[in-house]
């Protein structure tokens, strides 16, 4: 019985400690940490331009994708 009481003990006692302070670097609430410099970039930067464009003539469209005749 008495294992149950210290792990009781323990658990209850472990829940009164406050979190253990996690720290990964230096401190974000600091003003005067080093911080690189932002440069600006263009939101449409590495776009292609989908302009609308005239239409290429019909008859040399229609000769690339017809199915070739005589060649059998």
């Amino acid at each position: 019985m008495k294992p149950v009481l210290l792990t009781a003990l323990a658990v209850i006692l472990s829940a009164c400690s406050g979190p253990p302070a996690i720290e990964a670097g230096r401190d974000p609430a600091d003003a005067n940490a080093w911080a690189p410099s932002v440069r600006y970039v263009p939101v449409t930067a590495g776009t292609v331009d989908y302009r609308p464009v005239d239409p290429k003539p019909w008859t040399e469209r229609n000769e690339r994708v017809a199915p070739k005749t005589g060649s059998d």
